[in-house]
């Protein structure tokens, strides 16, 4: 069972630290941000903005693990939702956007061993720096259904941040000598199924709000 009370972050940015502790110029310019396609508007990410639907709509800003509450209130958000006003479940929609230092939430277990992520952003595992995601399922309160996996199941949409990803490869390819390029390869293919891949957290933010969503700062 996870123990909420053990989860901790720190106030500085979990992708700045590392970059710091690197220095900058260790990460090829390049690799820093990710070029403009110039393709125009992606069918498949229009698609899924599409989705958000219904009476009661709500966009949780997620920057950073914040105790895992990124992946509880969208649950309370909708249950709660459901008690007061008894609607069907699609009239309420529930996004979570994970960004900057929230965006290791989208990555599974195989990433968070691999490059610290529960080091690097002090989130602990009973007692000790995790090194599974403890986000994608949370047990330990009386709600069930809590986690970045769980609310998938439920529907609730959830993206992910390429310009924070495209970041965090560069950094890590500076730390460990590896190519940018694959360790960004690695992350995506790491991402949980379901999770939708959104150019950039803020810009996904802006286009969820356009498409009547209410905004809730996360963490």
């Amino acid at each position: 069972m996870l123990d909420l009370g053990q989860f901790s972050t720190h106030r500085r940015g979990f992708i700045t630290r590392v970059a710091g502790a690197i220095g900058l110029a260790a990460v090829a310019p390049s690799r820093l941000f990710a070029e403009p396609s110039g393709r125009g508007e992606d069918p498949q990410l229009e698609a899924w903005f599409n989705r958000i639907t219904g009476k009661h709509r709500m966009v949780f800003d997620a920057t950073a693990p914040n105790g895992g509450m990124p992946a509880i209130w969208p649950r309370i958000y909708l249950n709660t939702m459901h008690d007061t006003y008894p609607t069907p479940d699609a009239d309420d929609t529930a996004v979570v956007i994970l960004r900057h230092e929230g965006a290791p939430l989208a990555l599974g277990d195989a990433m968070w061993a691999k490059y610290k992520f529960g080091e690097q952003l002090k989130v602990d595992d009973n007692g000790h720096p995790a090194t599974r995601n403890v986000f994608a399922t949370i047990t330990g309160l009386p709600i069930p259904g809590l986690g970045v996996v769980e609310l998938l199941k439920a529907g609730v949409l959830i993206g992910v941040c390429n310009m924070a990803l495209t970041v965090l490869s560069g950094t890590i390819a500076g730390k460990t000598g590896a190519n940018a390029d694959d360790v960004k390869r690695e992350l995506l293919a790491n991402v949980y199924p379901g999770i939708q891949l959104v150019p950039s957290g803020v810009m996904a933010v802006g286009r969820a709000q356009e498409k009547g969503c209410n905004y809730c700062y996360a963490g």
